[in-house]
């Protein structure tokens, strides 16, 4: 349907695009904007995957955009390619989703936390995945809202008692991005930890599509919130997904507060559990 954005890809026996080559990508050109999960190859004949959008910048030069991308025999190896969700599957449980959350995206912010649906068994991956994903779907109506809807919540996020105030502006820290990061000191917090000053340009968060996936992901496995663990912990330590809830939102729906938000926060948990053909295990509620 998006032939603006997508052009076929031939593969044959499993070993790459039409010339044989899984390195056979498109070369590399200086000035041509490309977006995050693009794959190039340099005047070197070796391959660069584009971290960020970028409107060409040299991939040996501009390592914050550009990382290298090894190809060998009959198929790619990156960190990320062994994600327990395939592209399908992420599609079929985001149907309507706006295209700025890219599945490649997601796949590009992975590296940032490696133990991310990549720590116990293959159904603890699996689970903890679609918990992530689940509890995404709610904070974006299934993906589909990259900024917060509500404007006249805009100005609330600015915390004056901080020592570094709010640099962007009053009402520059409203929800964005797949876990809607809100607040100037979670936007600090993340940008020290992601190596991106999300202080001074909260709007990376909403014009990057790999670094709204990193900041989703950067609260996931660090933050417990109003909750006492980590969503992270509390996938692989068998809290369930009940507990995934509290440190995102529990504050204000967890203990009766709001029954029918945590209710569909599990409905979108098993429906994806069932797509990764895992259980979705026990507590779901919190």
């Amino acid at each position: 349907m998006s032939t603006w954005y997508w052009e076929p890809y031939g593969c044959d026996s499993g070993s790459g695009n039409p010339g044989g080559s899984c390195a056979s990508y498109p070369d590399w050109v200086a000035g041509r904007s490309y977006v995050t999960g693009n794959i190039v190859r340099y005047t070197d004949g070796k391959a660069y995957i584009a971290e960020h959008d970028n409107p060409g910048y040299d991939p040996t030069i501009s390592t914050w955009f550009w990382d290298p991308y090894t190809c060998d025999g009959g198929g790619t190896t990156n960190p990320s390619d062994g994600f327990v969700v395939s592209e399908a599957q992420f599609n079929q449980m985001f149907p309507n989703r706006n295209s700025f959350y890219t599945y490649n995206g997601l796949k590009a912010a992975l590296s940032s936390f490696p133990a991310f649906a990549n720590t116990g068994s293959d159904t603890v991956r699996k689970q903890e995945a679609a918990a992530f994903l689940a509890n995404v779907n709610h904070e974006t109506g299934g993906l589909v809202y990259v900024v917060e809807q509500n404007t006249a919540n805009y100005s609330h996020y600015c915390d004056w008692s901080q020592p570094y105030g709010c640099p962007a502006g009053q009402s520059a820290y409203y929800g964005r991005g797949p876990i809607q990061l809100s607040w100037n000191f979670n936007y600090k917090a993340a940008g020290d930890a992601l190596g991106i000053d999300l202080l001074g340009n909260p709007n990376l968060v909403q014009t990057d599509s790999a670094v709204a996936w990193k900041t989703g992901l950067w609260y996931w496995n660090t933050q417990s919130g109003p909750g006492t663990m980590t969503p992270h912990n509390a996938m692989v330590n068998s809290a369930g997904f009940g507990q995934t809830i509290r440190s995102i939102n529990g504050s204000l729906e967890c203990d009766g507060r709001n029954p029918a938000q945590v209710q569909s926060r599990v409905d979108a948990y098993q429906r994806f559990t069932s797509i990764l053909g895992v259980t979705p295990g026990a507590n779901l509620s919190c």
